[in-house]
């Protein structure tokens, strides 16, 4: 009975974030309350306060959706290889194009960029919010210049620029063309596209 209750209660904190999602993507984060999320998921507003405090951290359920198995894959796509034999820029290109992959064959997950990059204001409580994606930029900083820091060491970069430099730049380039992958729903512009995108970002650092 006890497990019974316990997957109930997952499976109706599943029911409100995928409510959530939704609520989010129509009204827009700011516009949307728990009340509206309730009814979305069928549920009541006692039910959503059970799991959540606040909008906030439901937003923040969401976001760990796709931000956490971001983190882990990069962690394996970017990690020194047994051998140690794979190509560090090679490792960087296969990183951000299978962001890309996952945004063409995951609609969850572009619902949940397109919530987080255009549905959502940073401010009054979602203020800390935006504080904790700088923190999860800078880890992902971190890992892409451990990246070039290896490609220098091979005597593989063209660039005289510093591991750190060319970090920031691929992380800004690589922000910005999700920010137009996302904002470019009829793929005329940037999606068909962003695959080649990378690989020239890529090439331009290879000697």
């Amino acid at each position: 009975m006890v497990r019974k209750t316990k997957e109930d209660a997952e499976l109706t904190r599943k029911k409100i974030i995928n409510a959530a999602r939704a609520v989010f993507l129509t009204r827009g984060v700011s516009k949307s309350t728990l009340e509206h999320i309730a009814t979305q998921a069928n549920v009541t507003r006692g039910a959503v306060y059970w799991h959540f405090k606040n909008k906030t951290e439901i937003f923040h359920a969401i976001r760990e959706q796709v931000f956490l198995p971001l983190i882990d894959r990069m962690d394996d796509t970017l990690a020194i290889s047994a051998d140690n034999s794979q190509n560090p820029l090679d490792q960087i290109e296969a990183s951000l194009c299978h962001t890309i992959q996952e945004l063409n064959n995951n609609l969850e997950m572009r619902e949940i960029y397109e919530i987080m990059m255009i549905k959502c204001e940073y401010v009054d409580e979602f203020a800390l919010v935006l504080h904790q994606i700088m923190n999860n930029c800078s880890s992902i900083v971190e890992k892409i210049e451990a990246a070039y820091a290896r490609a220098h060491s091979l005597n593989l970069l063209a660039s005289t620029l510093r591991p750190r430099a060319l970090a920031l730049d691929t992380h800004l380039f690589f922000g910005g063309l999700l920010h137009m992958w996302v904002k470019d729903a009829d793929g005329s512009q940037f999606r068909f596209q962003a695959m080649n995108l990378i690989k020239s970002h890529i090439n331009l650092r290879r000697k």
